[in-house]
């Protein structure tokens, strides 16, 4: 294959594949600008591996990507800044309708307060649709891991969106 064909693939992979990984990468880190830092890092990475990935699945290579650029982020970061209120850019996603809004930020909200290995897993499992032994080649973990984490996390949301009910009704 020519590299003017391969550019051609790997452009057309970008664009019919940029606001699903972006969906992926907005929810692995909490926040839309560092998403998109990331998911752009990662982009220019596969480029430079696009025949490895394409001989593979492209975006299983670049969920992987995203979640090891990610976790390399995790590891760096000295200290965490709180914020009482996050701001939501507009146009995060495509259109949701009015009513769903307050709970997609709801859900958004307790999916940041959960610890970075149990959001990955709620994101792979939930959002992008991986079976558990996906999710643990994903991770690099085992199936029981994907398991467990998966069981706390929606414990932890299933409380946290609860006691949000609750405390609103």
């Amino acid at each position: 294959m020519s590299r003017e064909t391969e550019d051609d693939t790997y452009a057309a992979f970008v664009e019919a594949a940029w606001h699903r990984h972006l969906r992926t990468a907005v929810l692995l880190t909490g926040d839309r600008h560092r998403a998109e830092d990331l998911l752009q890092d990662c982009l220019v990475k596969l480029y430079v591996r696009w025949r490895r990935a394409v001989a593979d699945d492209p975006h299983a290579y670049l969920r992987r990507m995203l979640f090891n650029g990610q976790v390399s982020w995790w590891r760096r970061r000295r200290r965490e800044l709180l914020t009482d209120e996050v701001p939501e850019p507009a146009g995060r996603y495509a259109d949701p309708p009015a009513e769903f809004l307050d709970e997609l930020d709801e859900l958004h909200r307790a999916l940041r307060r959960l610890p970075e290995r149990q959001r990955a897993v709620v994101v792979l499992r939930h959002v992008e649709d991986l079976s558990e032994r996906d999710t643990a080649a994903v991770l690099g973990c085992s199936i029981g891991t994907v398991k467990s984490q998966n069981a706390r996390a929606m414990a932890r949301l299933r409380t946290a969106l609860l006691t949000n009910e609750e405390a609103t009704a």
